[in-house]
């Protein structure tokens, strides 16, 4: 399968994809701050610099993209994509790795590691905080 977009379109797009202060990350944390939680954002002094941190409760919130982190296919990433293949089940599959890694590395060092799917947060974004809040008390 080929790409239906020319190669400057498909850079155009791959460089408007954020990576922090994505939407749901918003929603999530305009939700946490009216239940009276604050919290540091992309915290650089954490592995994996976790999207949303409650330092004192020691929890690492990450809201992880569906695609980009294989929702549904973390056992198989990269499945879901029809061309390019090859790059899209390496780059998905590190994606997942390294996320393992992380959530390794947060547990050894105490912290709670809390992650949300986008559409999850996008959908139901009560439950979520109140999962978060559940941690907190």
């Amino acid at each position: 399968m080929t790409d239906v977009l020319s190669k400057e379109q498909r850079h155009r797009n791959m460089q408007n994809i954020r990576s922090q202060n994505t939407k749901p990350e918003i929603l999530l944390r305009k939700a946490l701050w009216h239940k009276g939680l604050r919290y540091r954002k992309n915290y650089a002094d954490l592995p994996g610099k976790p999207d949303i941190v409650l330092t004192r409760q020691r929890i690492a919130i990450f809201v992880d993209g569906d695609f980009w982190h294989a929702r549904g296919y973390q056992d198989r990433p990269g499945e879901q994509v029809g061309s390019n293949r090859e790059f899209w089940i390496k780059k998905l599959t590190n994606n997942v790795e390294r996320d393992k890694a992380v959530n390794d590395e947060l547990t050894e060092m105490g912290w709670l590691i809390l992650r949300f799917w986008e559409s999850d947060v996008k959908k139901n974004l009560d439950a979520c905080v109140d999962e978060i809040v559940g941690y907190c008390k």
